[in-house]
């Protein structure tokens, strides 16, 4: 009885990509919440590692991160966050991605609204204002205030949400959750942006709360480490 099964759980699954990619941190956020054993391994984008043809056999699109567990190979960091939750549902916080129907339905929702409404502007504003100067690419002055203009209106939902509950899917913290946390550690601590967070009161409680967790304070600590 004390045999395989223990064994299955404690083998690391592996996550290939830099930390700094948002992609990759949500991940690396959700396996540290659900206290899963994982490897990262470093994949330098640099030298277009992610376009190699070995690294092509797990990651078709050339992105990051790519996820392996034995012979499973996975994509998308969202997907990659749900599974996780449920090869790990008893370990770790249970509650992270809901434990009935209704509950999962009401992150998923969130999770959604994340990846079609939050991302795009903030993923943008990202690039911009944090990215693009380190690349040596010259800031668009256009595209920042338009997707200024485009997160407003989603932090502006977001607060009177956040102001009938304490988390997006209810009053407990969610995937729906953490899924925003890469691309707002950037804006609030990266840029001149963190207004659009802190100037909402709802919102800037919440970012608050979620952003000190203790998982995506060791994620953040990663960020900041050198590569071995």
């Amino acid at each position: 009885m004390a045999g395989a099964t223990p064994m299955a759980a404690t083998t690391p699954v592996k996550v290939y990509g830099p930390p700094l990619s948002t992609a990759v941190s949500r991940v690396l956020a959700c396996l540290l919440e659900k206290d899963a054993p994982f490897q990262l391994i470093p994949v330098n984008m640099a030298k277009g590692e992610h376009k190699s043809p070995d690294y092509l056999k797990i990651q078709p699109f050339g992105q990051v991160p790519a996820f392996q567990d034995e012979s499973i190979n996975l994509f998308e960091s969202r997907a990659i966050c749900r599974y996780v939750c449920d090869k790990y549902a008893s370990q770790g916080y249970k509650g992270l991605y809901g434990t009935n129907p209704l509950v999962k339905a009401s992150i998923d929702q969130w999770i959604e609204a994340e990846g079609q409404s939050f991302s795009p502007p903030s993923s943008l504003l990202v690039f911009q204002l944090v990215f693009a100067p380190r690349m040596k690419i010259k800031q668009d002055e256009n595209v920042i205030n338009l997707n200024v203009e485009k997160l407003s209106k989603v932090l502006d939902v977001y607060e009177k949400r956040l102001g009938e509950s304490r988390f997006l899917a209810g009053d407990e913290f969610t995937l729906a959750d953490l899924s925003h946390l890469p691309n707002a550690q950037y804006l609030v601590n990266g840029t001149d942006k963190g207004e659009l967070f802190n100037a909402r009161k709802n919102v800037a409680r919440w970012w608050d709360e979620i952003s000190t967790r203790d998982s995506w304070k060791k994620v953040v600590e990663m960020q900041n480490s050198p590569p071995a």
